[in-house]
């Protein structure tokens, strides 16, 4: 994924050149501080227009230094980057969310985190460039039209519902119900969308989840893949709109419609195209699907299918490991209470095989946000220090990566690895989201 470098506020961003890759065909001609104005005649307003307007062999680069423009004329291989690096990623502000969602998490936030944890960010361009969710409210005619033209794809749309009136009222925005035809549009111009809808119980499940499906199924092989998730409540959902959990019960009526729509649509597309999160077997109670069901994993990145993939890594791996390989020291793995159980199976079953995997899972309740949440990718550092300590675990602390600011060593609540490690003690070690490299880690590699 790409990282984010984005404005929350101020003045718009500039397409201020900040350094000149070695291998750019601009290297000597152009310097830090320089602005890119146009390429091939063609106005470059972000950083879109900079990655689409650039593709082509024989470019004509418009720049400015100063109050001085001058043009120069380039060459290169089709397709390969300019090799020039913005002062802002976006070379523009980061488009923010308009909508008001009955549902949304950003709103269930508690007051006094950091700023950038309350930006919405509903922005087209970082939908396609870093895999963001977007829900199409907030793109003029000409955003809409320059997707077609580019057919700038894959973008992520939350879709959420097809009945224009519900989504509308479950975005709290009048925009919301001209979402399937922007989408349509899309389709019909070759654009290819994963799409995702948070199911809340009593809201958008049922009938109106079926009728989002079948519509949604319509646009196939444009809409690639559709995952659905069970919508995510903390406590701090004061004067907001009453939404209830998922009942195991109510968990499994959703997993049976999504399947057996996926299924109607292996036999007739080849693809399932639909799938629930492992959040939702986890509710329902009940076993995962086998690897295989997961196709080429198209929606990974939320939470569908990660514990059978995860799986299939760790037991790959171990079947590469040596019963004498491990050095014996002690080790806690510290997750989420919804994946402990999994991860306590992997753990046994690799300890069945090197006698030197002395560990154990400690499943860390979610204080912080309430016990509603558990996932391991929103637990704080206090809340794991508490626990551990309580528990008086020794040894290493093994942690999900996924708890972590994405690139950083910081916790949500601000709290870093190396005061986790000094509070408890013990080094408190993040492991990337691979079964192999767990394994490892608690072979103490």
């Amino acid at each position: 994924m790409l990282p984010l470098l984005l404005r929350y506020g101020g003045e718009r961003v500039s397409n201020r050149i900040k350094e000149i890759e070695s291998s750019s065909p601009l290297s000597g001609k152009v310097q830090p501080g320089d602005e890119l104005l146009s390429i091939n005649g063609r106005e470059v307003t972000d950083v879109l227009d900079y990655m689409f307007f650039s593709y082509d062999p024989k470019l004509t680069v418009r720049l400015r230094r100063g109050g001085d423009e001058w043009e120069l004329e380039v060459e290169k291989p089709e397709g390969e980057p300019l090799g020039l690096v913005f002062e802002d990623y976006l070379m523009d502000r980061a488009r923010s969310c308009t909508n008001r969602c009955v549902f949304c998490f950003v709103d269930q936030l508690p007051r006094g985190m950091r700023r950038s944890l309350y930006f919405k960010d509903d922005d087209a361009r970082l939908s396609f460039l870093t895999g963001s969710y977007i829900t199409l409210t907030n793109l003029s005619e000409r955003e809409i039209q320059r997707i077609c033209d580019m057919r700038i794809s894959p973008i992520n749309v939350s879709v959420h519902a097809s009945d224009p009136e519900l989504r509308a009222m479950l975005l709290g925005n009048p925009a919301g119900a001209h979402g399937m035809e922007i989408m349509r549009r899309f389709a019909a111009a070759g654009v290819v969308m994963n799409c995702q809808i948070v199911c809340c119980r009593g809201l958008n499940d049922g009938a109106a989840l079926e009728r989002t499906m079948a519509e949604l199924e319509e646009m196939y092989p444009q809409v690639n893949s559709v995952s659905v998730v069970p919508v995510g409540l903390t406590k701090h959902r004061e004067r907001l709109y009453k939404l209830e959990p998922f009942t195991p019960g109510a968990a499994r009526e959703v997993i049976a419609a999504v399947e057996r729509r996926g299924g109607r649509c292996l036999e007739k597309l080849g693809s399932r195209v639909f799938f629930c999160s492992d959040e939702f077997y986890l509710a329902a109670r009940r076993a995962l699907p086998d690897y295989d069901f997961y196709e080429d994993f198209p929606q990974l990145e939320n939470g569908v299918g990660m514990l059978r993939l995860l799986e299939r890594e760790f037991l790959d791996e171990l079947d590469y490991t040596g019963p004498e390989e491990g050095t014996g020291e002690p080790f806690v793995v510290a997750t989420g209470v919804s994946a402990a159980p999994f991860i306590k199976k992997l753990m046994l079953t690799a300890a069945e095989k090197c006698a030197k995997i002395k560990g154990e899972v400690v499943a860390i309740e979610n204080d912080f946000f309430g016990h509603t949440i558990n996932v391991a990718g929103l637990i704080t550092g206090r809340d794991l220090i508490a626990q551990l300590r309580a528990h008086g675990a020794a040894g290493r602390v093994l942690i999900p990566q996924t708890m972590l600011r994405h690139g950083e060593g910081v916790f949500l609540d601000d709290v870093t690895l190396g005061q986790a490690s000094e509070a408890l003690g013990a080094p408190v070690v993040p492991v990337a989201q691979d079964g192999g490299a767990l394994l490892r880690a608690m072979l103490g590699d």
